[in-house]
């Protein structure tokens, strides 16, 4: 039965449950149930929908791991738990507050319990690319599969740790030459019942009008 009060927009879609998808996809880490088994059709359903995302002169370069072998999980959880020391870098501009504490807080428990994720899947593309290089065309279709988990109970969170040892990681999954691993996403179950919208700066602070630091008015 249709709702009376749903707010219908133009595309005819639902706006409160597509805002609702958006504005509340996390990224899912000390949330993950590590002892609730992933079916793998499940994630191939959501697969399904990724691939549907658009890609660089629709040549879908793009390929996906799925992997729940434990052994390879287990090898890419040692990679991710023991990287190479990263060159050294300014690191961004992000004020110390209560929420970004939490965040690493979430992070370092992924990381010590990475091994126990019961599914992974690394997105991988063609290396070759365009003016801005391979990732547009892998990242929308990321972040595709991440809302298509989101709204079958599953997080997940874009991470990328485990390519500090790149060519490990190649040899562990047996990419080809010519193919690069975009990311890592480890994929359970989310435990609670919904997510909350993120606290984000006001849009005026992020969003300029024509040249950078012009207010829209």
């Amino acid at each position: 039965m249709t709702n009376p009060a749903a707010r219908i927009g133009a595309s005819g879609l639902d706006l409160d449950v597509v805002d609702h998808l958006l504005s509340t996809t996390r990224a899912v880490r000390k949330r993950l149930d590590m002892t609730r088994p992933v079916p793998v059709e499940v994630v191939m359903e959501c697969l399904e929908l990724a691939v549907q995302a658009p890609t660089g002169t629709n040549a879908e370069t793009w390929r996906w791991i799925v992997v729940s072998d434990p052994e390879v999980r287990a090898g890419i959880a040692e990679l991710y738990q023991n990287p190479t020391p990263p060159p050294v870098s300014p690191a961004p501009d992000v004020p110390d507050s209560a929420q970004q504490r939490r965040v690493v807080e979430s992070a370092q428990y992924l990381s010590r319990h990475i091994h126990e994720v019961p599914m992974m899947v690394v997105p991988c593309v063609e290396s070759a690319g365009g003016a801005a290089g391979w990732p547009p065309s892998i990242y929308p279709a990321v972040w595709s599969f991440m809302l298509a988990l989101r709204s079958r109970g599953l997080g997940t969170t874009l991470t990328t740790v485990h390519l500090w040892r790149r060519e490990d990681a190649d040899r562990l999954l047996g990419l080809p030459q010519g193919f690069v691993q975009a990311c890592l996403l480890p994929i359970a179950y989310f435990t609670g019942d919904d997510f909350r919208p993120a606290r984000r700066r006001p849009i005026e602070e992020v969003v300029f009008a024509n040249h950078w630091g012009t207010p829209i008015r």
